[in-house]
């Protein structure tokens, strides 16, 4: 079989999947995008409510656009700030359009393997063609034979646990009915009455913890809400560097979610809790929660939990493929040494692209928010560039897929030491998350070294 002749399998009609099949028609190209959501941009529809901190110049990726300018489509203003609806709405579902029969929604990748190879077999393997296993949402079973597979499913479908271990807390499971991984949208009346005037937990110290604070904060502010209370859990302790860079972060409207945060507990709207990490969760006599630390502390009851502590790939249908993974963050091998927070504490990373993404089985590539694995930090641009660089690399053209250019704005913190100062985070490596990272000592001189944070799923 020629697979040169064959589509490229992208999986997922978010923002860094849309891109890659533009990409792609630009390198000639034919992609297929394989999304399980009913429309495009299905995750970012689930975080409609929330405000991305970056621009809509920075959201938007240039050879998506291209394809979108014959339409008559008009770039929204550059400067001003979407919320995950309006991307959804007004960039995400227009390239989905026009993309057009490449795109197709409701069908559920469960496995991609290579042509009569399973992972042990290595005569012929790299001659075969990829197969993906995909599942429709009536239920009916196809396979798609391609050249090649970029998975850009993001990370949004596996939260994180509230439990400090990486597992779920003792009794989560039994209390999932009041614990939530996502911000509330507190617009929608019946979510309001979730937590109108009720003591909520919040666990978490990035930038979707930020924005839960706020919206908890101003909600405990109206008369409607008397009794609103808030506890912030936090597995470390408060520092200069917790609520981020403020008026020193080159994206102004980050730096200003994490001054929020802080007038919410210095108003005494937030109580802080530090250095504590969920061990249990239990009920008590009144059906309320108790949180218990690993130390032996138990929290005042609330009624609602929100864990905001990350998220990570979901791997289980790659399980046929040859993937190679760095053992703590889930990244790529060659990736995780720039973006892995045991390492770093400033928001450093120098732009990246195929080969930093590549893994031993050649022609499959994790990119997006998957490409980070567990790792906090990610903006749509480095998504955008990423598969730029990956769809050059697919053609041969790898002097274009080695041109790796990217100047991403910086967190504004940078030598705060005690921010990443364990093994683990608990920064969120999803939707809005801003964590510091820092270039390794020996990146390549022509790497340029640029700081880059947050985003995950809301590329900002």
């Amino acid at each position: 079989m020629n697979t040169q002749q064959l589509p490229v399998v992208v999986i997922g009609a978010g923002p860094v999947g849309l891109a890659a099949a533009a990409h792609l028609i630009q390198q000639d190209i034919e992609p297929l995008v394989l999304e399980a959501g009913p429309a495009a941009g299905a995750t970012v529809r689930e975080w409609a409510h929330v405000k991305l901190f970056s621009p809509w110049s920075e959201v938007t990726d240039p050879a998506a656009e291209k394809l979108l300018a014959p339409t008559g489509w008009t770039k929204p203003e550059a400067a001003t700030y979407p919320s995950g609806g309006d991307w959804a709405e007004h960039y995400l579902q227009p390239l989905a359009d026009v993309l057009g029969e490449k795109v197709r929604f409701g069908v559920t990748v469960t496995g991609v393997s290579r042509a009569g190879r399973d992972r042990v077999v290595d005569a012929d393997r790299e001659t075969q063609p990829y197969v993906v296993h995909v599942e429709q949402a009536d239920g009916q079973e196809e396979r798609v034979t391609a050249r090649a597979v970029i998975d850009a499913s993001g990370t949004w479908s596996t939260p994180s646990p509230a439990g400090g271990s990486g597992l779920p807390a003792l009794g989560e499971k039994s209390v999932a009915d009041r614990v939530t991984y996502r911000v509330p949208d507190l617009k929608d009346p019946a979510v309001r009455a979730r937590y109108t005037g009720k003591r909520t937990a919040v666990i978490g110290s990035g930038a979707s913890a930020f924005t839960a604070l706020a919206c908890l904060a101003d909600l405990a502010k109206t008369e409607e809400a008397a009794g609103t209370k808030v506890v912030w859990i936090l597995r470390r302790g408060l520092s200069g560097s917790t609520f981020g860079g403020g008026e020193a972060d080159q994206l102004p409207a980050r730096g200003a979610l994490g001054l929020v945060a802080k007038a919410a507990v210095d108003g005494g709207y937030a109580e802080a809790v530090t250095g504590f990490r969920t061990d249990a969760i239990e009920r008590d006599s009144s059906n309320r929660l108790v949180l218990v630390g690993e130390d032996g502390r138990r929290l005042e009851p609330v009624d609602e939990v929100i864990a905001l502590t990350g998220f990570r790939p979901d791997l289980s249908f790659l399980s046929e493929i040859r993937l190679g993974l760095d053992e703590r963050l889930q990244a790529p091998v060659e990736l995780a040494p720039l973006i892995d927070p045991n390492l770093h504490s400033c928001g450093t990373v120098y732009p990246h692209g195929h080969r930093e993404l590549s893994h031993p089985e050649q022609g499959i590539y994790l990119v997006g928010m998957k490409s980070y694995g567990r790792a906090p930090t990610f903006l749509a641009m480095t998504g955008y560039e990423q598969v730029r660089s990956v769809a050059a690399a697919i053609a041969g053209d790898i002097e274009s897929a080695d041109h790796v250019e990217l100047t991403l704005p910086e967190t504004g913190v940078c030598g705060g030491a005690g921010l990443f100062d364990a093994p683990e985070t608990d920064q969120p490596s999803g939707c809005c998350t801003p964590a510091p990272h820092a270039v390794p000592t020996g990146a390549p001189a022509t790497a340029t070294a640029q700081e880059s944070t947050a985003g995950g799923c809301c590329g900002s």
